[in-house]
């Protein structure tokens, strides 16, 4: 089965199951009971941007990988003591600790793999200019 990451996630499910679940909008519109489901399990996503994202994100219950596949981006990791940044270019991966904050500047239009057990996650703005 081939399938297109940006149109259909997969959830790795605790039992060691993949399975292809709507991605885009039609996962992100479902009821927010259906969206807690799958937020003790592991879900890929693939997304492409062309700008900076709109705000920051931090997972409470897990590390995230953040892969770029393509393009250029620089993250940007809040650790509440200090600030890192971390570019990226063409391809490589930023394993995102736990409870840190993060978020990107998009240099280049990019396509961007996440592995993230979404359990817990917040939400921030982010500054329209991250410097």
């Amino acid at each position: 089965m081939t399938l297109d990451p940006q149109a259909t996630y997969v959830h790795l499910r605790k039992d060691g199951s993949a399975i292809p679940v709507d991605g885009g909008a039609a996962f992100w519109s479902r009821p927010e009971q259906d969206l807690a489901s799958f937020g003790r399990d592991w879900l890929v996503s693939e997304y492409a941007f062309d700008a900076d994202w709109s705000n920051w994100e931090m997972h409470p219950e897990a590390d995230e990988l953040v892969y770029l596949l393509s393009g250029a981006i620089e993250m940007h990791l809040d650790h509440g003591t200090r600030y890192d940044r971390v570019l990226l270019r063409d391809s490589g991966l930023v394993i995102v600790p736990r409870g840190i904050w993060h978020t990107a500047k998009v240099l280049a239009p990019s396509r961007v793999l996440h592995v993230t057990m979404g359990a817990g996650t917040r939400h921030r703005a982010a500054a329209s200019d991250l410097g």
